[in-house]
């Protein structure tokens, strides 16, 4: 008796349970469209957040809501981009890619280490150090911090220390610009060719003592181009709101701070630049 007891008790409270479960899940359930899945499997799953959203599946669910149109996913093609839109019934929209621009071209080539630094293999790790033992206070440390985090391997370092970006693989993530401890990287939309290699804020000659490619502060670019840059503490202003689609200001550069950055990943420099041959490491001492 006591064991038929027990059962019935068990077994009513688990009918009261799954009662409870049931009407719980009809409470409390949350419609999730459909086309939300379908939307996610057409895109690159690259949950980069260059979009704005932290991944992949809230930027589909804001597609879906009409929050957001397909052209924003940058990382994506242009056929993905067109077939979600077909799917939604939207309009692809337009939206220029963008990627992530370094501020430095000095290289071990071209600038002077004035300390040895023997810790960890690490940008953030020398900063800690006095700054690090760079000449430039505000120049690149090498170690590739940013190659390293860069889920993409859109960034390699040349054979001078220096990152490059590949702008056909930068996803705009960001990454790269919070690990840097010297502020270098920023985000740039691809039309932005004309652009400043140097955040040094320095001026005059006594900027190549550390740097070859170091801005001096001349102001040859901004008087070239007085509509479109202005000198702001020591360093070339550019103002990308207005036509910055020509070389004029890089002609007349003697360091070749202010260059043109092709769309191939090659640098072009004006022809009044210090050409530099160097390959080996720039030592204190040398020019």
């Amino acid at each position: 008796m006591t064991i038929i007891t027990a059962l019935l008790a068990l077994g009513g409270l688990t009918l009261l349970l799954a009662l409870m479960l049931i009407l719980a899940n009809k409470k409390l359930y949350v419609y999730e469209d459909p086309r939300i899945d379908v939307v996610e499997s057409m895109l690159p799953h690259a949950n980069c957040g260059a979009c704005g959203y932290p991944g992949c599946r809230p930027f589909a669910e804001a597609l879906v809501k009409g929050d957001m149109s397909p052209a924003k996913c940058t990382v994506n093609s242009e056929d993905g981009r067109q077939a979600i839109a077909a799917y939604l019934g939207v309009d692809a929209g337009a939206e220029e890619k963008r990627v992530a621009r370094l501020a430095c071209a000095g290289g071990f080539n071209v600038a002077i280490n004035r300390a040895k630094y023997a810790g960890i293999s690490s940008c953030r790790g020398e900063a800690l150090i006095s700054g690090g033992g760079k000449g430039c206070s505000w120049g690149c440390l090498g170690h590739g911090d940013c190659e390293k985090v860069c889920d993409f391997d859109a960034i390699t370092m040349n054979a001078f220390g220096i990152p490059v970006v590949d702008e056909a693989k930068c996803t705009a993530c960001g990454d790269c610009v919070e690990v840097c401890p010297k502020d270098l990287f920023s985000i740039h939309p691809v039309s932005h060719r004309l652009w400043v290699a140097c955040k040094s804020l320095e001026a005059g000659d006594a900027v190549l003592e550390d740097c070859e490619v170091g801005c001096t502060a001349c102001g040859k670019c901004a008087m070239d181009a007085p509509n479109l840059i202005s000198m702001v503490q020591n360093l070339p202003l550019i103002d990308y709101s207005k036509n910055h689609q020509t070389k004029t200001p890089i002609q007349r550069c003697p360091t070749g701070a202010i260059v043109w950055l092709e769309s191939d990943g090659n640098v072009t420099k004006g022809p009044e630049s210090k050409k530099i041959i160097r390959k080996g490491r720039l030592r204190v001492g040398e020019s």
